[in-house]
Formats: C-alpha cells, structure tokens, sequence
C-alpha cells in the first residue's frame, strides 16, 4: 500500500486503540499530578500559617532545647534551675528506658491479654470459650515476641484469622494485636519478605469478606488500607533504623580515618623538626670533628718524640674522625631527601646567643615592643645549647607578631649553675586578632595540633619566612627535649602567653627523656 492509498483511507484501526489508551494514560498521570501539586500547596500554606504556634509549642516542651546554647533559660546558662530538664524530653527519655526493659514487652502483652479479655466478657457467659480461646491466643503470645517474633506471628494472626473465619466477633484488642504483629513483622523482614506478607494479608482480608460477614460493619478498603499501612509502617522504620545504623557506621570509620590521619599529620611534623634540627646540627659537629681529624693527622709533624704507638693512635683517631665525617654527610642527605633544605641554609653559620641582640632589634623593625633582661653569669655554652635557646626566641618573637601583634615581649635568659632557663612572655594581643582554633591543644600535655603548630590560646598556622622554617611549638619543643630539658608553652597567669625552656648545659640521660610527658609548670 502506498502513502497516498494510506492518505484516503485514514489511520489504522489496529493502532488507534494503543494510542488512545497511552495519551489517556499520560492525561491521567498529569491530573494525579496536578491535584497532588495542588494538595502541596494547600499543606504548604497550613504549614506557613501554623508555623509561630508550633514554635511557640516547641519551644514550650523543649524547654531550653529549641533556644540556643547558651542563651537565657537554656541548661547550663546563668539563671536555669539546676538539674532543670524540658518537659519533653524528659518525656521522651523516661519512655525509651521503660520500652527499651525487659519487662517492657511481658507487661504489655500481659496487659492485652486481661483487656481482651475485659472486652470480650459482656459477650459471652463465660471467657472458657471458644471466642475467650481465640482471644487469648491473638494475645498472649506478644509476651514472647522480643525473643520468638516469627513463631509469635504466626500463632497472633492465625488465632485472629481462625476467630473470623469461624464467625467470632472482631475485638478491638485482637484487631491491634494483629495490626501490631504485621508491624513488627514489616520492621524484622526483608523487603522481598515484607511484600509477600502484604499480598498475604490482603488475601487473607479477601477470603474473611467473600466467606464469612464477620467484617460487614468494617468497609473492606478500611481493612486492607489498616493492614498494608501497618506492613508499611513496619517496614519504613526498618528502612530509618538501617540508614541510621549504616550513617554512625560511616561517621565511625570517618572519625578512624581522620584519627589515623592526624596521627600520621603530627608525627610527620614532629619528624620534619627533627630532620631541620639535625641539618643545624650537622654544621656545628662536623666542624668539631673536622678539628679532631685534622688536629690528629698534624701531631705527628708538630710534636717531637712521639713513640710509634702514639704515631699510630693518633693515625687512627684522624681515620675514625674522616669515617665520621663520612657518615653524618649519608645521614644528612638521607633526611634531606623528605624535606626541602631552607635557602642559603649551607651558607650562613649557625645563630648563636651573641647574635641575640640582632634578632630583637629584628622584631623592633617590625612593630613589635620587646624588653631583654639577661640573669646570672653570662658565659659561652655549647654550641648546641645556644643554638636551641636562639630558636625557640627566634619562634616564640614570631608567634608573638602573628597572634598578638602589638603586644609587649619580655625576654629572659638565666644563666644557672647547670642549665640555661629561657622565658618569653607576651602582653597578650592589644590589636584584634583572629582565633583559629582553641581547642588543639592540652593545656597539661601541650599536645599540638599536627596541622600547624596550636597553644592553647588558639595560636596555629605555619611559621612566617622570618621564622627560619620552624614548626612553632613542635619545634621549640624537639629542641628542648632533645637536649633533655624541658618546654611548657600556655596562657600566663597574669595575661598573654607563656612560653618556658629549660636547657641542661651537660646532658643527662637519654635523648627520649621527657618526650610526650612534660606538663607546663613541671620546674624543679
């Protein structure tokens, strides 16, 4: 057939139909939709209207809970009632502690049972029968149902279905025992498992209407919309309950990942410190030991009458000493592989406490108000001893800029008979400065943040160019610990913040002394 034999004899009249009934179909599906935005809108307007009496109704049995914390009459805020809980919830609590009992399911169900049976007594002469049977079977069984749910539902909803089927009259106990038994059926089984139920009972429904008039007072789409509701219900809180479970699971391995993670955070701060100490540190022996080597290699030639023995002890020193040498070059590149060497650093000699002065008059140029005070017998230490205390002023002048810009620094050096004493205290910030965390830190432990270095005064973030490149407290610390001293930073009991270093002039102990246990204050 062709197009034009198709043009004079219509359409098809086997397509016709399918079409009709699709553009019906689809005009139904937008009149559904049309009402249900319709009824949306009609709820959303109820909802705008009613919005101030449910907040004032809120607000009335949640007590303080609906105001914010902290604010007038909530708990804990100056003025509540001690011990002052909302209405509500303690409502709320007080229930879920009897329901979450034991005895919460053995009293219910036993209490079902007696008022079924109350119910049922002005019906029949006596409950030794065959209606009493059916009622206490639909009933008592719930006793069980915590522990033995399937085995209860079963023996609940065919004593209710025998008693309609043999024509007893439907109780309103036995009715809610079945509906209740459907929803905590909904809320145990499976998804697959919650349809063929509901296909069950409503079936089950169908067969009680079709044989028996036990349910004629009761329309039937009552019934099967209680029955299928009851399912649904079961089954949505089965949904809600797993979300939740599935939501704190998430939130667990969430908090453990970032645990690792700070974990991981903090020792990799504590290690690239250490490596930056270590390549300060590397100057200084390495000229020492260069001093042995070639001080032991020119005795031969410059003392007269030495023995072959002392010849030859004095060849091995300059050996070992070379060797030594040789080693702490492998090490330093080994820790200069994981972190980048600061600019001109293999350049320019390592600070020491005379260039101290230079570094004050450095954050004088900058805007800050610093005082030295120098106590005791001021005398040359070890390298290493001042190399540490210049750092941690150098560090601590540096947080002072940052988090208290303006702010006074007094700076103290004690020169005791066994140790070095450093103390650096600030004013506290005179311009406004912003918080970023106060929470980082234990005030007993000084325990830092591994995202930068944190006090418990919120003091965090990297260091600024002029600190050399340092990691702030973790920085100041390692290098008291490392001497075996001891370091406490915090708040100051007269204002500001504090920061304290004690350095041994001899060590004593091992290097891992008073790592991860020192406490602010902790002073012989």
């Amino acid at each position: 057939m062709t197009s034009d034999d198709k043009a004079r004899t219509g359409p098809d009249p086997a397509g016709f139909g399918p079409a009709v009934a699709h553009h019906a179909w689809r005009l139904s599906g937008r009149i559904v939709a049309g009402v249900g935005q319709l009824l949306l809108w009609i709820l959303t307007g109820i909802g705008t209207l009613l919005r101030p009496l449910a907040a004032r109704l809120g607000a009335r049995l949640n007590g303080g809970a609906s105001r914010a914390p902290g604010g007038p009459g909530a708990p804990g805020a100056p003025g509540a009632p001690a011990g002052a809980t909302a209405p509500l919830p303690r409502w709320i609590n007080a229930w879920r502690e009897v329901a979450g009992s034991w005895y919460f399911a053995p009293l219910t169900g036993l209490a079902l049972t007696i008022a079924a049976l109350a119910e049922l007594a002005p019906q029949v002469d006596s409950p030794l029968s065959l209606a009493g049977g059916f009622a206490v079977a639909a009933t008592l069984p719930l006793v069980w149902r915590r522990e033995n749910l399937r085995p209860v539902a079963a023996v609940v909803l065919s004593a209710v279905a025998a008693s309609l089927l043999t024509g007893q009259i439907l109780l309103i106990t036995t009715g809610f025992a079945a509906l209740y038994t459907l929803y905590a059926l909904g809320r145990q089984l499976p998804r697959q498992s919650t349809g063929v139920l509901a296909l069950g009972s409503v079936a089950t429904v169908a067969v009680v209407y079709l044989a028996t008039g036990t349910l004629d007072d009761v329309p039937w789409p009552a019934t099967v919309v209680a029955v299928l509701a009851a399912i649904g219900l079961g089954d949505a809180r089965r949904v809600v309950e797993s979300a939740g479970r599935t939501e704190a699971a998430a939130a667990e391995r969430t908090n453990e990942t970032l645990t690792r993670l700070t974990a991981v955070q903090r020792e990799q701060a504590v290690m690239r410190e250490r490596a930056r100490i270590a390549r300060e540190l590397h100057d200084v022996v390495a000229h020492s030991v260069s001093m042995i080597a070639v001080q032991a290699e020119t005795a031969p030639y410059t003392m007269d009458d030495l023995s072959p023995e002392a010849r030859a002890g004095y060849t091995e020193i300059a050996k070992t000493a070379r060797e030594a040498l040789v080693e702490m070059r492998r090490l330093l590149s080994v820790l200069r592989a994981d972190a980048k060497p600061e600019p001109d650093a293999a350049n320019s000699p390592q600070p020491r406490l005379d260039r101290l002065p230079d570094l004050i008059e450095q954050h004088r140029g900058a805007g800050g108000r610093v005082d030295l005070a120098v106590h005791g017998d001021a005398r040359g230490l070890s390298t290493t001893v001042e190399l540490s205390a210049y750092r941690i002023v150098q560090e601590a002048l540096t947080n002072a800029r940052r988090h208290a810009p303006g702010a006074g620094v007094h700076v103290d050096l004690m020169f005791l008979a066994d140790r070095l004493a450093v103390r650096v205290r600030d004013d506290g910030a005179s311009a406004p400065t912003q918080v970023l965390n106060r929470d980082a830190v234990n005030p007993r432990t000084a325990v830092l943040d591994p995202a930068g270095p944190t006090s418990v005064d919120g003091r965090t973030g990297p260091p600024p160019p002029e600190s050399g490149g340092g990691h702030g407290l973790v920085g100041m610390r390692e290098r008291a610990t490392m001497l075996g001293g001891r370091f406490s930073a915090g708040p100051a009991a007269e204002g500001g913040f504090l920061v304290e270093a004690e350095l041994p002039l001899t060590r004593e102990g091992n290097s891992t002394r008073g790592h991860g246990s020192q406490a602010p204050g902790d002073h012989p």
